[in-house]
């Protein structure tokens, strides 16, 4: 019988010896992801093909509402482009999805009188002087029109939710109850600000529907000061009345508060048009390259590519949408065959509904996905990806961005997926997104300013580079 000490040296020795042995091959497995890492990012970066496709998506068909024409011209536009990359097969799913159209532009103004000019004296008859301001404004998605006439009323500003609720029902009932609801400047990243603030654009016609108010109105959602107003999906509750509801630009906001702060015997009126019709048939697009080793294992990544109707959907989501089909292009460039199934979708009407994704989680829900990624945040510069999994699972993903720190695209920290695979997480499918930076997004989200012109080439091709270095690292390795 050996000493305990000699026993404990040879497992000792024996534990070093398979460690390095490990360390070796991660080494050479590293550096392996490393090189073919270079190789994805000079083929975006010298031979990319995302930026002039989406110049064409915003010139040459413009916004794609949910349901409108240019929506279907974008959905055979992109089929083809995932065609033309020559690698794996694509495919439509029919979608019903929601029609509603803004049937027009939007007016709203505020007449008024000050103080000063209302006094009447024996020697000075002159009728009381009414002031009339214009105010920029669009009706927020899913919205009711008014009618030909508008609604007018008086004006309720109030600052949250929790102030709506302190007023008595009689003080807001027939009044129109504006949300002045600024950004939290001082949250970095601009996401959080909107995460806090989206709830009064989405909610806010319940709630002041709720307190009997005919119509409500929502500061937009973003941190720029300008004459821009910014429109978004809101939402009714069958046990409320149905008001209209539109956003204010953030000039506009700031003067009408402004004026209610000075004017008496005031008045608003806003007008729209807009309307919801029967829903109508429409499709996902789907591109996938089966895997070579564990074709039974699906990757998804995954864009919308319905946009709202007041720009071209730029960055929101047209971006996105040409990232994910450039990974196509650039494994089809570099001949790579991926080990895994790797699953494109360009998912319809994320804006007013989420029917695309719903869709998609019924017919491929069961599926065995083991990774989901969305690109929805902007074709800005890419600092990394948000997770939505277990730690064991981050650690395993952060160990493989680790590999994108020589191009700034390796941060971890931030958590959850996006909207359009957010039924999949439910499931318990492991989720993330790309996170570009932040700043500019919402200066342009959702209103005239999303646009190609403020797209910029190299921030979107670094963006595409991204999303193919981790999705080949997941295809090789796992997750």
């Amino acid at each position: 019988m050996k000493p305990a000490f000699l026993l404990h040296e040879r497992i000792l020795f024996v534990c070093l010896g398979f460690s390095l042995f490990l360390g070796t091959n991660t080494a050479v497995c590293e550096e392996k992801d490393s090189l073919f890492i270079r190789k994805i990012y000079d083929e975006a970066l010298l031979r990319g093909e995302c930026y002039d496709n989406l110049r064409h998506l915003c010139k040459n068909i413009g916004h794609r509402l949910s349901g409108s024409e240019g929506y279907e011209k974008s959905v055979l536009y992109t089929q083809k482009l995932m065609q033309e990359t020559g690698i794996g097969k694509s495919w439509l799913q029919p979608v019903k999805i929601p029609k509603w159209e803004r049937g027009g532009p939007e007016t709203c103004y505020l007449t008024y009188s000050l103080p000063e000019e209302e006094k009447v004296t024996p020697r000075n008859l002159k009728p009381m002087k009414l002031r009339k301001n214009h105010f920029p404004i669009t009706a927020l998605g899913m919205s009711i029109g008014t009618g030909p006439e508008g609604v007018s009323g008086q004006v309720i500003e109030v600052p949250s939710f929790a102030a709506l609720d302190s007023m008595d029902n009689h003080f807001v009932k027939d009044k129109i109850v504006f949300f002045n609801h600024p950004f939290d400047a001082s949250l970095i990243n601009t996401f959080d600000a909107y995460g806090e603030a989206g709830k009064y654009r989405y909610l806010g016609a319940v709630k002041a529907g709720y307190k009997g108010a005919k119509a409500a109105i929502v500061r937009s959602m973003t941190l720029a000061h300008d004459d821009h107003p910014h429109t978004g999906a809101m939402a009714y509750r069958d046990t409320v009345p149905k008001i209209p509801a539109c956003a204010i630009s953030t000039n506009g906001a700031d003067s009408l508060s402004k004026l209610l702060q000075s004017a008496t015997n005031h008045n608003l009126t806003f007008i729209q048009n807009c309307s919801t019709t029967e829903d109508v048939m429409s499709s996902n697009v789907i591109g996938e390259i089966k895997g070579t080793a564990h074709p039974d294992e699906v990757i998804l990544i995954g864009a919308h590519l319905d946009s709202w109707d007041l720009a071209e959907g730029a960055h929101d989501d047209g971006a996105g949408c040409v990232q994910i089909i450039e990974v196509m292009r650039i494994f089809k460039a570099l001949g790579y065959r991926p080990k895994r199934t790797i699953r494109f979708v360009l998912f319809a009407n994320e804006e007013n509904g989420l029917r695309g994704s719903k869709a998609y989680a019924e017919t491929y829900g069961k599926d065995k996905h083991i990774f989901a990624l969305e690109s929805d945040a902007g074709g800005f510069t890419p600092r990394g990806f948000s997770l939505g999994m277990s730690k064991e699972k981050k650690a395993v993903f952060a160990s493989y961005a680790r590999l994108l720190k020589p191009y700034f695209a390796s941060e971890t920290d931030r958590n959850g997926g996006g909207a359009d695979i957010s039924i999949l997480e439910e499931k318990g499918v492991p989720v993330g997104e790309l996170e570009p930076d932040s700043q500019r997004y919402f200066d342009c989200h959702h209103s005239a300013l999303d646009v190609f012109e403020n797209v910029n080439r190299r921030e979107l091709e670094l963006g595409a580079a991204a999303i193919s270095s981790v999705i080949y690292m997941i295809s090789e390795h796992g997750l």
